[in-house]
């Protein structure tokens, strides 16, 4: 059975909320986008940001991370959670964090990448959270927020409505580098973007939603933190997404082809994969290369996820992931995924 899910309550503006780095401390890299980031959170969204022992601390122990998680989600004076970043080690995390402490006092934890570490954990003890979100990649850089982060953000923490997910019509692969003055007033490279693919029945399905960073998902499985039976996901709507390792279209099905032996893909009524990114500051592809590595993955979600559950409705190019601008969506929250429309609708609470 699917766990229990509490309510989470929204956020009220001048309600203090903690900022943590569960993964890598971005922070203690680069402060001055931290700290546009802080300013913005108080100036656009009227909140108090809170920051950790370990918030700028890089290379904290797994065992103080977790203590400043702990930490925040004791505290009633603490409203919502927010990760500065992803990163790789999260997973070294969890085994530190009090659940009780979580269902005593619900409050919105937002992150992705892996966050998604975090956010499986929560899913797990019936706390829905938040995809999306970084105060260090998707807050603090830019001239300011994308419309479609600042609208979802601000339905997350604090109007809990219901947003129709749409196409921003254009994206980046990543922005300027943090030590480089331009990254608090510029944008990355942007790109027009292509209109969203949709296979499957032409039926409508709401159901809770589950699911990530592909790569950090096969680590859950792996390491045996999640429910054995896959029925937990019946109905449901599975996010899929992956990260700035740019992996290639084929590891990215051999891993959906392991969710479908698993019996996850048979399991849930819809499925929504993100916009790739597919450049880096260490990866630099052509535009017509950067395409080519969009269709190849959409091509392979589709062909493995019919497949494996031919009724499934599919719905590929939706930016919550490592893409910008990005969608923060719900996390064990309620999603529309409407395949005769062709519309997303998104229950913040």
């Amino acid at each position: 059975m699917a766990p229990e899910f509490l309510p989470v309550p929204t956020v009220r503006p001048g309600d203090r909320i903690a900022v943590v780095s569960p993964s890598f401390a971005a922070p203690g890299v680069a402060p001055a986008v931290h700290e546009q980031a802080m300013r913005r959170l108080e100036e656009v969204f009227g909140l108090v940001p809170i920051e950790y022992p370990t918030t700028r601390q890089v290379g904290a122990s797994a065992r103080d991370r977790a203590a400043d998680l702990n930490a925040a989600f004791a505290d009633p004076s603490i409203r919502a959670v927010l990760s500065t970043i992803g990163g790789e080690d999260q997973i070294t995390v969890v085994p530190h964090l009090d659940a009780a402490l979580v269902r005593a006092d619900p409050k919105p934890f937002i992150g992705y990448s892996d966050n998604t570490n975090i956010l499986n954990w929560l899913w797990g003890n019936g706390i829905a959270g938040f995809y999306g979100g970084s105060t260090q990649v998707q807050l603090g850089p830019g001239p300011g927020l994308d419309p479609c982060h600042e609208a979802s953000l601000r339905a997350a923490l604090l109007t809990g409505e219901r947003l129709q997910i749409a196409d921003p019509g254009e994206s980046e692969d990543i922005g300027k580098d943090w030590a480089d003055p331009a990254a608090l007033t510029e944008f990355g490279d942007r790109e027009l973007t292509e209109p969203w693919t949709w296979a499957g029945p032409t039926r409508s399905v709401t159901g809770r939603t589950w699911g990530g960073c592909i790569e950090v998902l096969q680590w859950i499985l792996t390491a045996g933190r999640f429910p054995p039976d896959p029925a937990v996901l019946a109905g449901g709507v599975l996010l899929l997404e992956t990260s700035e390792e740019l992996i290639a279209a084929r590891e990215f099905g051999w891993i959906l082809r392991s969710l479908g032996e698993r019996g996850l893909l048979a399991a849930v009524g819809a499925v929504v994969v993100a916009r790739p990114p597919t450049s880096s500051f260490e990866v630099v592809r052509s535009s017509a290369e950067r395409a080519a590595h969009r269709a190849e993955q959409r091509d392979v979600a589709v062909d493995i996820i019919g497949r494996y559950h031919p009724e499934a409705v599919v719905c590929v190019g939706v930016p919550f992931g490592h893409t910008r601008p990005q969608w923060v969506l719900p996390h064990g929250g309620t999603m529309t995924v409407d395949g005769a429309r062709q519309e997303i609708w998104a229950d913040y609470r």
